[in-house]
C-alpha cells in the first residue's frame, strides 16, 4: 500500500489519524511488512542530508506513508535568532518529503558564546510571560513564512522553572497559537511527567485541568509515550522507553472527548520494541479513539 492509496482510505473511512514514531531499526519492517498506521513520524534533523543513502531512504518512507516531520532544534523560545542554515535544512526536507505534519517545541535552545551562536543540545524551558510570547511569536511568524504553511508547537517535559512566570504553559500556548495561527501539539506523557514530578498533586487530574485550558480550535496533533519510573525521590524523565500507561490512556481518552479526532501519534525512542508491539500500541490508541468517538 502507498502513501496516496494510505490517504484516501483515511479519507474515506478512518474517523482518527493514527501515527507511529518512526526509528531506524524499524524503517526496514515499515517498508517491507505493511502496517494498519495512517502515517509515520520522523525526527527532521536526522534527515537534513542533502543526497546520498539519508536522502533515498526518506524519499522511500515519503512514498510508503505520509510523514510528520518533528524538529527538536528549531528553538522556537529562543532571544538568539534561528540560523539561517538550519532554516535552509528545514526548508528543503520540507519540499521534498511533503510532510502531513510539521512541528517543534514550546522551547528554547539557540544562545550566543563570545559572538557565535551555539545550539544548547536540548530543550530548554521558558519563562511564560510577555516577553517569551513576542519571541515565540516572531520565531514561528518567521518559520511559517519559510515553509508556507501551518507548524504545531508542543508543549515541554520541563525539570525546573524559573521565576518571572505570569502565565502557565496552556494559558502562553493558547495565546501564541491565537496570535500566529499555529496548531498545537499537546503531549500527554509530557503533562504527565511534569504532574508527576509536582508531588503534591494527582497526575491525571492534573492533566485533565490542563487540558481544560487548551481551546479546542488550535489542537492539530496529540503525543501519546510513556517514561520509567524513577526510584524514590528522583525525578522522572521523559525517556519514552516504556509502553503508553493506564494514566496516559485515561488522559488521552478524555482528550478525544475534549478535541474530537486529533492525528495521534505513538513515540517510543528507548529500550525500542519489536515493530509488531509498536503498532499494536497504535492499534490501542485507535481503539480508544473510535470508542469514545462512537459515545459521543
Amino acid at each position: 500500500m502507498g502513501r496516496e492509496q494510505r490517504m484516501n482510505e483515511i479519507g474515506d473511512s478512518a474517523k482518527i489519524m493514527i501515527g507511529v514514531g518512526l526509528r531506524n531499526s524499524h524503517i526496514e519492517d515499515a517498508l517491507s511488512c505493511p502496517a494498519p498506521i495512517d502515517f509515520v513520524e520522523v525526527h527532521a534533523e536526522n534527515y537534513f542530508a542533502e543526497g546520498g543513502a539519508l536522502h533515498r531512504i526518506i524519499g522511500d518512507i515519503a512514498e510508503a506513508y505520509p510523514v510528520s516531520l518533528h524538529a527538536t532544534a528549531l528553538g522556537l523560545g529562543s532571544a538568539t535568532a534561528i540560523p539561517q542554515h538550519y532554516l535552509h535544512k528545514l526548508s528543503a526536507l520540507t519540499q521534498l518529503v511533503k510532510p502531513l505534519l510539521i512541528s517543534d517545541h514550546a522551547a528554547f535552545s539557540w544562545g550566543e558564546i563570545a559572538g557565535e551562536t551555539v545550539h544548547g543540545g536540548d530543550l530548554l524551558p521558558l519563562i511564560y510571560n510577555r516577553d517569551s510570547l513576542a519571541i515565540m511569536i516572531e520565531r514561528v511568524d518567521q518559520v511559517q513564512q519559510l515553509l508556507g504553511r501551518q507548524i504545531l508547537v508542543e508543549n515541554l517535559s520541563m525539570y525546573l522553572s524559573f521565576p518571572g512566570s505570569t502565565m502557565s504553559e496552556p494559558e502562553f500556548l493558547a495565546e501564541l497559537a491565537k496570535t500566529t495561527g499555529c496548531g498545537l501539539l499537546i503531549d500527554l506523557n509530557n503533562i504527565l511527567v511534569n504532574a508527576f514530578n509536582d508531588l503534591a498533586i494527582n497526575s491525571l487530574e492534573a492533566g485533565i485541568e490542563w487540558l481544560k485550558l487548551i481551546p479546542k480550535e488550535h489542537v492539530g496533533e496529540i503525543h501519546l509515550a510513556g517514561f520509567s519510573l524513577p526510584r524514590p525521590g528522583q525525578l522522572a524523565v521523559d525517556d519514552h522507553a516504556q509502553p503508553v500507561s493506564e494514566d496516559g490512556w485515561l488522559l488521552y481518552a478524555h482528550a478525544v472527548r475534549e478535541f474530537g479526532s486529533i492525528p495521534t501519534l505513538i513515540e517510543w525512542d528507548n529500550q525500542l520494541p519489536d515493530w509488531n508491539t509498536l503498532v499494536k500500541q497504535a492499534q490501542r490508541a485507535r481503539d480508544i479513539a473510535q470508542q469514545v468517538l462512537r459515545d459521543e
